[in-house]
């Protein structure tokens, strides 16, 4: 019935094209792209007056600037008339006395440029086209999406916006995709419900977030020392309608990105005031609905923001995930680009079952949906406040940011199934509970050094989290002592020797923690335009973390053992740990030549070890490890070093692309394992290079196309055979790096009051240990969305996901499991599948003053 419903929209939608094109709809948006009638028409048809005063604001590579403000004044510099460019830089002024007057045009991170204008009596001005040039050397990225030129802006080929258009066209099956749009990340989830998502980049599996830095309007969204991952960052608070823009940066070249920033970074910014209210109901297969809402109102001088979302969706899975979600956002904001503040807080409950990752030996056993725990699930909490001002003179500019908020979850899972305790189980628990504080600011010079355009840049970033967290062994969410009966394969002692079949007690409290974990940085950077086409960026940044642990783990006595040694985790766990490391950066940035840059960069990077690990000499009592076991302390911060070449051009009309080659360099591995859920150091430092394109081409006025394409290597310096299979010596392959990824799609917008948009995903093939023996398959989704605009109120829309109905793997692991109870151990690929074809419907209500059509 899926496929049936697909077909029947994929030929209505042929039918409708081919009637578009036939009626001159397409001819039409070809004729008119990024251009007016020449004679404006009033609402009845006829020639309507043309305004006194209209033309286009243009960057010096001739892409239109969108949202320039222009403004009419008198002679004396009183402003008479404002309005702003539109989306193709165009503006248009009417209702003037004839007289002298100054047209100024003016847009952030372009120099204001005036213009003398006399109005006559009688004909109109023809059309004027001003040139902004870039001011001083700001690289802000403030654009509003890939169709806005990044030429003299920004620092590098892998640094960009994504605007809400683009976001608001792509089909979504989770929150977490809004962050697909950064070209070559890969979303994807390894269990159900409300879990945070998988996260792919840069030949990096980044488990939960461990190398890549996310931010809410500036506000940290990773977790250190995280009970379940290092850099545990859950998108699921995210409400995608309210996202204004996504930033992204990659690579560790970036000042004010710290922990975590390695592979990239991205700051999801929200809008302060919507372009409309809206009310959006949602429907689908299964068990999916959805209400979404948002609505902006002007208070006082200042405006108001609200939002709101209800979720639920069981998914295909044999045991259904019952996932419900409550997200709230309330924004207060004040002033303009140069002075102003916000004000905002946000809400996010979620709880869930969850069908985790399967051996594929259970499949005749579960089925391909099925679940071999179907008590494993959780629940997480986050709330919080965050305050930001910022003022802008002639001179400076200063912005702060400070945040607080609260965060929990409680996590049941369960990876090995029996292998550990064939009556039990191998259920676990881990639960994290923490209250955080920090605060970000900058100050920014400008100022001339013989007679060279200089930007100096001082900035501070505190951040505390106090954490209570801890691991439990579970069984049907009860915690409960277990026994490990592979204890002497798991770690083969002497009193293995004369009791092979030993048996080791699992204590309930395994790891249980109470911590300070707090982090602060520093830096300083330097931009100067030495030339009309060349500008650097030079930047130091140091880092100090600083850990204080009280283990709460209870004593533990080896009965099972000669002499029943007895473990004192409190004396053994407990202390401190602190850790400094400097980070220099420098960019080169020679262009535009011909619509064209060049960029070249090198820089060092980190990212922040578990503070549990940092301080603790005893291993917890677990499967990994069964009987009392001393283990030297990790290192509080990792460092990483990465260089880049890359380009970014303009030169074919209506297209933008980008091309970089990178590297970097990790002193250490953050690696997902699936024996316990968590995240472990490597032993081994690695390697990793590729290559990034990435295309956005806008040949018509109603079309885009993106194609962007990433391929990356990864390989530890050395043999590593800890992540091999059994009975090899293993390799250098980092297990579940990311190598080729492409993501392509086709948009279509405002054609008869349709919209629609088709998308490709291929996430390739991956080495799945470290000797390349197990290797994942690809996995390639198609992903379409119809819709069509009623009136000025109702909209409908039908998102068609998984398109071709394929039975990929979401996500693939290798590692030794047992599926039942009498089963025997075996070492095999364990995966999650993509959730099958199904459909989505929405109906949207559109509604206030803020309506802008």
């Amino acid at each position: 019935m899926g496929i049936r419903l697909a077909v029947v929209g994929c030929v209505l939608w042929s039918m409708w094209c081919a009637w578009a094109v036939g009626s001159g709809a397409l001819r039409a948006a070809t004729d008119g792209q990024h251009a007016r009638e020449d004679q404006p028409r009033g609402a009845s048809g006829a020639v309507a007056k043309p305004p006194q005063l209209s033309g286009t604001v243009l960057d010096a590579s001739g892409a239109a600037i969108a949202g320039a403000t222009v403004q009419i004044r008198s002679a004396n510099g009183t402003v008479q008339l404002t309005t702003s460019s539109d989306a193709n830089g165009y503006f248009a002024l009417s209702g003037l006395s004839s007289g002298d007057y100054r047209l100024v045009v003016s847009n952030l991170n372009f120099e204001t440029k005036e213009i003398p204008v006399t109005i006559g009596t009688t004909e109109a001005l023809a059309p004027l086209r001003i040139v902004l040039a870039v001011s001083s050397v700001s690289t802000a990225v403030t654009v509003q999406g890939r169709a806005d030129s990044l030429l003299g802006i920004a620092e590098s080929a892998n640094q960009g916006t994504v605007g809400a258009s683009e976001i608001d066209d792509r089909p979504i099956l989770r929150s977490g995709e809004v962050l697909e749009t950064v070209p070559g990340v890969i979303i994807t989830q390894h269990a159900g419900g409300g879990k945070a998502n998988q996260y792919f980049l840069r030949g990096f599996n980044l488990d939960h977030g461990t190398d890549i830095a996310i931010t809410l309007d500036g506000m940290p969204l990773n977790l250190p020392s995280h009970a379940h991952g290092e850099g545990y960052s859950d998108m699921n608070t995210v409400i995608p309608e309210l996202v204004d823009r996504v930033d992204f940066q990659k690579g560790p070249y970036y000042a004010d990105v710290g922990n975590y920033g390695s592979a990239a970074s991205a700051n999801v910014v929200f809008y302060k005031t919507l372009p409309e209210n809206f009310f959006e109901l949602q429907g689908g297969e299964e068990g999916f609905g959805r209400a979404v809402f948002g609505a902006s109102q002007k208070i006082g001088s200042g405006n108001l923001l609200v939002g709101g979302e209800v979720y639920h969706d069981d998914g295909p899975w044999t045991h259904g995930d019952n996932y419900y979600k409550y997200n709230g956002l309330v924004t207060y904001s004040q002033g303009t680009d140069d002075q102003g503040f916000s004000i905002t807080a946000r809400a996010y409950r979620g709880t869930w079952n969850s069908s985790d990752q399967i051996p594929v030996t259970a499949v005749p056993l579960v089925g391909f949906f099925g679940a071999l725990n179907p008590t494993d699930g959780g629940n997480s909490d986050r709330y919080s406040v965050q305050a930001e001002w910022h003022h802008q003179s002639d001179n400076s500019r200063t912005q702060i940011m400070a945040y607080g908020f609260y965060y929990y979850l409680n996590l049941f899972s369960d990876f090995t199934y029996y292998l550990d305790d064939p009556v039990k189980g191998d259920q676990f628990e881990q639960q994290d509970s923490r209250f955080v504080a920090g605060i970000d600011a900058r100050h920014t010079i400008f100022s001339e050094w013989f007679g060279r355009h200089v930007e100096n840049t001082f900035g501070a970033q505190i951040r505390n989290d106090w954490v209570r967290n801890g691991l439990y062994r579970t069984e049907n969410r009860q915690r409960t002592d277990k026994n490990d009966v592979n204890a002497c394969n798991d770690e083969p002692i002497d009193a293995c020797n004369t009791n092979p079949t030993l048996v080791a007690d699992l204590p309930a409290d395994t790891d249980v923690n109470r911590f300070t974990d707090t982090m602060i940085g520093f830096y300083a950077e330097n931009k100067i335009q030495w030339a009309d086409k060349f500008r650097t960026v030079l930047a130091v940044r140091g880092d100090e973390a600083l850990y204080n642990v009280t283990s709460l783990t209870p004593s533990y006595t080896a009965t099972e053992l000669p002499g029943a040694p007895v473990v004192n985790f409190a004396a053994a766990n407990s202390g401190t740990a602190t850790k400094f490391l400097p980070s220099p950066k420098a960019s080169l940035i020679f262009g535009p030549w011909s619509k064209t840059e060049f960029y070249v960069q090198g820089g060092f990077g980190f990212h922040s070890n578990d503070a549990r690990g940092a301080t603790q000499r005893e291993e917890p009592i677990s499967p990994d490890n069964p009987f009392p076991t001393a283990t030297p302390r990790i290192p509080a911060l990792v460092p990483t070093k990465g260089a880049e070449i890359g380009m970014r051009t303009l030169a074919l009309k209506h297209l933008q692309s980008t091309l970089s080659f990178w590297c970097l360099h990790s002193a250490s591995e953050l690696q997902q394992d699936g024996d316990t859920g968590g995240t472990v150091a490597s032993l081994q430092p690695s390697n990793r290079w590729g290559v990034e394109w990435a295309n956005y081409y806008t040949p018509f006025e109603h079309f885009a196309f993106d194609f962007d394409m990433a391929d990356s290597r990864a390989r530890f310096t050395s043999i590593d055979p800890a992540d091999a299979a059994p009975g090899s010596p293993g390799g250098r392959w980092v297990p579940e790096a990311v190598g080729w990824v492409v993501a392509s799609g086709a948009t279509v917008h405002d054609i008869k009051r349709f919209y629609g948009s088709l998308r490709l995903r291929y996430f390739g093939p991956r080495y799945l240990t470290s000797d390349a023996i197990y290797r994942s398959n690809s996995t390639a989704l198609l992903n379409a969305e119809v819709g069509y605009q009623i009136n000025r109120t109702w909209r409908i829309s039908c998102e068609f996901l998984n398109l071709l109905n394929r039975r990929d793997h979401d996500i693939d692991y290798a590692y030794t499991s047992q599926v039942s109870p009498t089963a025997a151990p075996e070492f095999t690929d364990v995966f999650h599948p993509v959730e099958p074809f199904q459909v989505r419907f929405g109906l949207r209500y559109s509604f206030g003053p803020n309506r802008n059509n």
